[in-house]
């Protein structure tokens, strides 16, 4: 079988795991962070997003691009007393949307998934060969 210099089913599909573990983690961190309103600073914390690409010219899989900060406006709420409001008693808060990051964590998982399923398959195929080779 030429490839042509492309990768090969397991290639692709190890790195579309790959992508999405490493998708998963920054969803995390977004979850984590939903209340931070110091990130070290002073500043709230920022929404991040994994953003992914094609690894390379034809079917080569995908890799991560860059991990990239929401730059959305940060949602303000009143909470006096709380050691990060100001004078008016308003806290500036991440612009974390969980629900949103719900979502985008169930399709994450449900790419890695598929990846996995794939990888099954070929696993499969495989052995069905190696069977038919005895």
């Amino acid at each position: 079988m030429d490839t042509n210099g492309s990768f090969g089913p397991i290639d692709i599909a190890t790195s579309g795991l790959r992508a999405q573990n490493q998708k998963i983690g920054v969803i995390t961190s977004n979850v984590a962070n939903a209340q931070s309103t110091d990130n070290g600073n002073g500043q709230p914390y920022r929404r991040l997003e994994a953003v992914l690409k094609a690894a390379g010219e034809g079917i080569n899989g995908v890799v991560l691009d860059e991990i990239a900060a929401d730059m959305g406006e940060l949602p303000k709420i009143l909470k006096p007393g709380h050691p990060a409001a100001d004078a008016n008693g308003y806290v500036t808060m991440p612009n974390v949307d969980l629900p949103i990051e719900m979502m985008n964590l169930t399709m994450a998982a449900r790419a890695y998934e598929a990846n996995t399923a794939i990888l099954k398959r070929y696993q499969r195929m495989v052995e069905t060969s190696l069977e038919l080779l005895r």
